[in-house]
């Protein structure tokens, strides 16, 4: 049986704190020195993807190196095999990711997530919180000519509105998908679509969620949404409508993937293989459906 989320008394889904919550470039002994922190990510989590879309658009692939792995998850969890977009992890010779998190506390009993920043000197994980490792890569890594996602200027509405998307977006397909009552399912999904219903009004009057450029905010809306049509529209039974459904959101979706570095980010296949494989509760026969197609404009 594979490992899965939390899930509350009244049949709600909870999501499990990050464990780990250092900070490079704040901690005194984390300097932020180039190729001394190795980042570990799915493809298929959105989380992670976040983490590793930031990373490229900052142009921080040499100072940071990746281990992607495998899609499919099983009890044990996150594995490096060999396989096609993914494999054995190279920095420190991982087969598990658990194997990280024993390293850096060993009393460690929860669900091991990813991302994971983790530090080759110290031998031990900085970091598991998607949030804190993109804020990192901003401020403590990257160069005076790299684009800024977090502006100074919109910084108490960019942060209202990721809170916004966190709970009723990114972790509102969860609630739906995970809910195990049917009362605490539609209250979700209807959030869900309530939210995504204020979206396409704000879009419809910018290009992007706060203007004319894109902050880290578009970036946690992107995540959701290039996974959407694919999985949760299915999956997590989000089916009310399809992002393909939205103008503005579609166009929002498309001009984000279009931009340089995106497009090789996203897997639908790793996406599509995790959710339908790894979550056997929800789709016990882990049969891969063979649509929708999905065709990217940008």
């Amino acid at each position: 049986m594979a490992q899965f989320p939390d899930e509350s008394k009244d049949g709600a889904f909870e999501r499990q704190e990050d464990a780990f919550r250092r900070i490079v470039g704040k901690d005194e002994d984390l300097p932020a020195i180039p190729g001394r922190y190795h980042l570990y990510v799915s493809l298929a989590c959105p989380w992670a993807h976040r983490t590793l879309i930031v990373r490229s658009l900052l142009g921080l692939k040499d100072a940071i190196g990746i281990s992607i792995a495998d899609p499919v998850r099983d009890e044990r969890g996150w594995a490096f095999h060999e396989g096609a977009g993914h494999g054995p992890d190279e920095a420190e010779g991982f087969r598990f990711l658990m194997e990280a998190y024993r390293a850096s506390d060993p009393t460690f009993d929860g669900r091991v997530t990813v991302p994971v920043l983790w530090d080759r000197l110290e031998k031990r994980i900085v970091n598991n919180s998607e949030d804190d490792i993109c804020r990192m890569f901003q401020d403590s890594f990257a160069g005076p000519e790299a684009p800024n996602l977090f502006p100074a200027q919109l910084a108490a509405e960019q942060e209202a509105l990721s809170r916004y998307l966190y709970e009723n977006v990114n972790n509102g397909v969860y609630e739906a998908g995970f809910a195990t009552r049917q009362d605490v399912y539609e209250m979700a999904a209807r959030q869900v679509f309530a939210a995504l219903d204020e979206l396409e009004k704000r879009l419809q009057g910018s290009k992007y969620l706060l203007g004319e450029v894109p902050v880290e905010s578009d970036w946690r809306l992107f995540c959701t949404l290039v996974r959407f049509d694919a999985v949760y529209h299915g999956h997590f039974k989000c089916n009310l409508r399809r992002i393909l459904d939205y103008p503005a959101l579609s166009r929002h979706l498309n001009d984000l993937h279009g931009l340089p570095g995106i497009a090789e980010t996203v897997n639908l296949d790793h996406i599509k293989r995790h959710y339908y494989v790894t979550h056997d509760d929800i789709n016990p026969t882990r049969i891969v459906p063979v649509g929708p197609a999905v065709v990217f404009a940008g």
